[in-house]
C-alpha cells in the first residue's frame, strides 16, 4: 500500500512546472492501477518555487484521468478562500470525482500568506470557525439564510452531505474544532493528550470521534526506494534537501510537525533518520508489514519526470515483493 504526495514545487534547479503537472497526472493515472490508495495534495501562496497554489483544479485534473484514487487535499487554508464560491467548487470537483476527493482543512502559518490575500492573521481562528461552519451547511445542498441573504449552492454534490472533511492542526484549538462539529482530525503533530482531548471533545458533543491520523515521530513521510542507496543519495539528494529547507523554512522553528527536518546539507539529511528516507526493497517490505504505507513524494523538490520515473518504478516493485500474489 502507497500513498503519492504532490506540492508540486518547481526551484530553478528542477524541471519546469509544465513538466511537473503533466507528469503528476500521469503518475496519478498509473499508479492508481498498481496500487496507489490516495494522491495527496497540499496548498501554499506566494513562494519563491511555486508551490501549488490551487489544489482544487490540480485535483480535478487528477480525478479526470483516474477512476478510483481517492484525492486528499490536505491542508486547504480555509481563511484564504470564499466559502460560497468553495463549496461550489467542492461541489462539481464531488461530481467530476464521483465522490473521491476529500479535503483537510486548516489555518495556514506562514504570515506571508496572510498578507498576500489580505487577510488579519490575527483574526484566523475566528474566520475559520465562521467560514467551515457556513460550507459545512452550504455543502448539505440545502438553501441557506446568512447573513440576511439566500444562499444554496448547485449542482448538489453526489456524496450524500458532502465530501469527506477533516480539520487539519496540531494544537487543542485545532482538535476542538474537529470536535464541535463531529469531522476527522489530521493531526500534523502529536504532543501528549492530544489524541484523548480530541476523543473526549467529540464524546462531550455527544458524537464517536471521527476517523483521526496522529503522526509517528520515527515513520518518514518522503520515501524513495533504491538498490543503490549511495547512487540515489548522490542523485536525489538536492532536490530533498530543497524541499526539507524549504518547508523548514516556513515553520520558523516549530519542530513539533513530523514533516519537518532541520538538516542544512544532504548528508545531514542522510544521517539523521527523519522525514526523507531512501529505501532499500528490504526496508520497504519491513516497513509494510510493520502495518505501515509507504508515502511517496515522486517529483520531490522538482525532481524531474526523467529522473522519478525510475524510482517510482522502482518503489511500486518493492511494495510488490512486499504482497507477492497480492495487488500492489
Amino acid at each position: 500500500m502507497f500513498t503519492l504526495r504532490f506540492d508540486m514545487r518547481a526551484p530553478a534547479s528542477g524541471a519546469p512546472s509544465t513538466e511537473l503537472y503533466a507528469a503528476a497526472i500521469d503518475i496519478c493515472a498509473w499508479a492508481e492501477t498498481r496500487g496507489a490508495v490516495a494522491a495527496v495534495l497540499s496548498e501554499h501562496h506566494g513562494t519563491a518555487d511555486g508551490h501549488l497554489p490551487s489544489p482544487l483544479l490540480l485535483a480535478s485534473a487528477i480525478a479526470a484521468r483516474t477512476q478510483t484514487l481517492t484525492i486528499m487535499l490536505a491542508a486547504v487554508v480555509l481563511p484564504f478562500w470564499d466559502p460560497v464560491r468553495l463549496a461550489e467548487d467542492i461541489s462539481v470537483l464531488d461530481l467530476i470525482s464521483n465522490g473521491r476527493v476529500a479535503y483537510a482543512f486548516g489555518l495556514g502559518h506562514r504570515a506571508e500568506e496572510y498578507e498576500h490575500f489580505g487577510v488579519d492573521i490575527r483574526a484566523r481562528g475566528r474566520l475559520a470557525d465562521e467560514k467551515l461552519t457556513l460550507l459545512l451547511r452550504l455543502l448539505r445542498g440545502e438553501p441557506v439564510q446568512h447573513q440576511g441573504r439566500r444562499i444554496q449552492v448547485t449542482p448538489a454534490c453526489v456524496t450524500p452531505g458532502g465530501p469527506a472533511i477533516m480539520v487539519a492542526g496540531g494544537s487543542p484549538a485545532a482538535a476542538r474544532r474537529a470536535a464541535r462539529r463531529g469531522l476527522g482530525f489530521l493531526a500534523q503533530a502529536n504532543p501528549p493528550g492530544l489524541k484523548d482531548l480530541y476523543e473526549s471533545l467529540c464524546r462531550q458533543h455527544g458524537r464517536e470521534p471521527g476517523p483521526a491520523q496522529f503522526p509517528d515521530a520515527d515513520a518518514p513521510t518522503a520515501v524513495f526506494v533504491a538498490d543503490d542507496v549511495d547512487k540515489a543519495w548522490n542523485e536525489l539528494g538536492p532536490y530533498l534537501l530543497h524541499d526539507a529547507v524549504t518547508a523548514a523554512a516556513y515553520r520558523h522553528g516549530d519542530d513539533t510537525v513530523a514533516s519537518i527536518s532541520r538538516a542544512a546539507s544532504v548528508a545531514q539529511l542522510r544521517e539523521t533518520p527523519g522525514p526523507y528516507r531512501i529505501f532499500t526493497v528490504d526496508e520497504v517490505v519491513a516497513h509494510l508489514q510493520s502495518g505501515r504505507s509507504l508515502p511517496l513524494l515522486p517529483l520531490c523538490g522538482g525532481l524531474p519526470p526523467d529522473l522519478a520515473w525510475p524510482y517510482l518504478e522502482q518503489a511500486v516493485a518493492a511494495v510488490g515483493h512486499a504482497n507477492p500474489g497480492g495487488e500492489t
